[in-house]
């Protein structure tokens, strides 16, 4: 009797391996259907959020002041301490400002300014008039 239970036990597993290699996973592909307008819209999107000069943006000033030299200083110490924001320099006579990001909403502002001021304790943010 136990030799049948063995013999039946042994053919059972045979069986179980030889079945599982003719089953495979699932496979398939998939086809996305969508419309050829969808494409053109993303470009269009994609320009519209190049434009920098937007003035529905927040932006982050850190330096503020009439000595060339100190605002590019500044301006490269934020650069090396934040490489998520680009920081160009703008002239207002009589001078020098360090403005950061462009950032689309007040509170996207808030929390790149909360990062900053660690470093910057002055830095504030505006909507600039350009």
């Amino acid at each position: 009797m136990k030799l049948l239970n063995l013999k039946i036990s042994a053919l059972s597993v045979l069986a179980f391996i030889t079945a599982s290699n003719y089953c495979l996973a699932q496979q398939g592909t998939v086809v996305v259907n969508q419309d050829k307008k969808i494409t053109t819209l993303l470009e269009v999107k994609k320009e519209m959020n190049k434009n920098e000069s937007g003035s529905d943006r927040y932006k982050i000033q850190i330096y503020s002041g009439n000595h060339r030299p100190s605002a590019e200083a500044s301006q490269r110490e934020f650069n090396s301490n934040f490489s998520d924001w680009k920081a160009s320099i703008e002239y207002e006579t009589p001078n020098f400002k360090i403005w950061a990001g462009n950032y689309r909403t007040r509170l996207e502002a808030d929390r790149a300014l909360k990062k900053i001021k660690s470093k910057f304790p002055n830095a504030f943010i505006f909507k600039p008039k350009k």
